[in-house]
């Protein structure tokens, strides 16, 4: 199944959760966002699905205003250097343990939102990523258990103010800048998705990453374990998985400089069987 976060027409600070049928998106009544209606208990969610199915004006999905999948998660861990191509253009080493960071809610937009390059940092990079989002809690998962824990899989983009990440070893200043990550525009549940599909990310239409989203040093399961070790994960959680190589960091050009995003470009981030996010900078 899919599942979308939608903006109302007329009233775009109003958002509804919907189920994807046949490109048209179906309300599921009472639920404000995925991340309320993944916190309903399972009669809830059946019920709730059930009575979308014979909702009145589906909304295309070609009409449909996408707001961020989870507008208010509790969390949203991030992972870096997960990609083995990506550790490698970095210069570092394979990590013994996931090197984790966090964004915040307000550090999440839609899959086809505008983000906004700011004034105090020039050097803004892509990190196309595979998204887990937590559907039931738990906390000290076993691995083998974690399955039963992730609701399913989403596109994120992992936008990273680099002049900001540099500053100091820890990374989380340059990468929780507010409305700058996309996710979404699908949930897609696990018996319709499993790791292993094709990522790509695109800068005006050339690709600057492709990999498969089963090339993890750290699965999604082992991240469920290793997260929920620290803290209790919650329906709504985002795990960002980490990016492959082809980042702009990793990129010069003749002169030695790196293809930083600027106003205008049209960043495109796609995985195979979860969608594809289309946000423009200005």
């Amino acid at each position: 199944m899919r599942f979308a976060t939608l903006r109302r027409a007329g009233a775009p600070e109003s958002t509804f959760a919907a189920l994807i049928v046949d490109e048209a998106a179906h309300e599921l009544a009472g639920f404000a966002d995925v991340g309320a209606f993944l916190a309903a208990s399972d009669a809830e969610q059946l019920d709730a699905v059930d009575a979308a199915h014979d909702a009145a004006d589906p909304v295309p999905v070609a009409d449909a205003d996408f707001a961020t999948l989870v507008c208010n998660p509790s969390k949203v861990f991030c992972i870096g250097l997960n990609y083995r191509n990506h550790i490698e253009e970095t210069g570092n080493e394979v990590p013994k343990f996931p090197t984790v960071f966090t964004k915040f809610a307000a550090s999440l937009t839609g899959a086809h939102d505008p983000i906004e390059i700011p004034s105090e940092d020039h050097r803004i990079d892509w990190e196309g990523e595979l998204a887990i989002v937590i559907g039931k809690p738990g906390r000290r998962i076993a691995a083998e258990d974690a399955a039963a824990h992730i609701a399913g899989y989403a596109v994120s983009n992992d936008v990273s103010m680099r002049g900001w990440q540099g500053r100091t070893t820890e990374w989380t200043q340059g990468k929780c800048w507010e409305a700058a990550s996309p996710v979404g525009p699908y949930l897609v549940t696990g018996e319709d998705f499993t790791p292993g599909a094709r990522i790509t990310t695109r800068v005006n239409g050339a690709v600057m990453q492709q990999d498969s989203t089963a090339d993890l040093v750290f699965s999604p399961a082992d991240l469920v374990a290793y997260l929920s070790t620290m803290v209790t994960l919650a329906p709504g959680d985002l795990i960002l998985t980490g990016t492959p190589a082809g980042v702009a960091l990793g990129r010069k050009d003749a002169e030695g400089r790196h293809p930083w995003l600027r106003a205008g470009d049209v960043l495109e981030t796609e995985i195979e069987g979860l969608g594809i996010q289309r946000n423009v900078f200005s």
